[in-house]
């Protein structure tokens, strides 16, 4: 029997990237100058500031290509229910989507017809497994 409880929402995800040592050393320069906590403090700030000069463009994006903002939750009863009324789900989100542990791959399988998710899915490996083919 699975947990009813839901699992908690992930506000963040780890990121790994590769600088120059110039660049790195600069970021270093700044931390110590006292204009960031700390590298990662800056380079937050500087995602933070490159994704509001591209807000117009993002949000035209978003309203085009008809994503969902936000966290999307998936469970059994929300699954079946689109079973047992015909429908094939497209699950376009943009943040997370969560397929709860109660969904089982075949009723996965036999529901979702695709997944787009820029950002983060939470699904069993078994659930993710069964929709291999069906993820982008």
């Amino acid at each position: 029997m699975s947990d009813p409880r839901p699992r908690p929402i992930a506000d963040s995800e780890k990121l790994t990237i590769n600088l120059g040592v110039v660049d790195l050393g600069q970021i270093d320069l700044l931390v110590q100058e006292g204009f960031y906590s700390n590298r990662t403090d800056l380079i937050r700030t500087a995602i933070r500031n490159q994704l509001a000069t591209h807000g117009e463009v993002l949000r035209h994006a978003v309203a085009r290509r008809t994503l969902v903002v936000g966290l999307q939750d998936y469970g059994r009863r929300e699954l079946e229910a689109a079973r047992d009324a015909g429908e094939r789900l497209r699950i376009q989100a943009l943040g997370l989507v969560r397929i709860a542990d109660d969904v089982s791959p075949e009723l996965a399988r036999e529901v979702i017809e695709s997944i787009a998710v820029l950002g983060a899915l939470q699904a069993s490996p078994k659930v993710k497994a069964a929709l291999a083919g069906r993820i982008h």
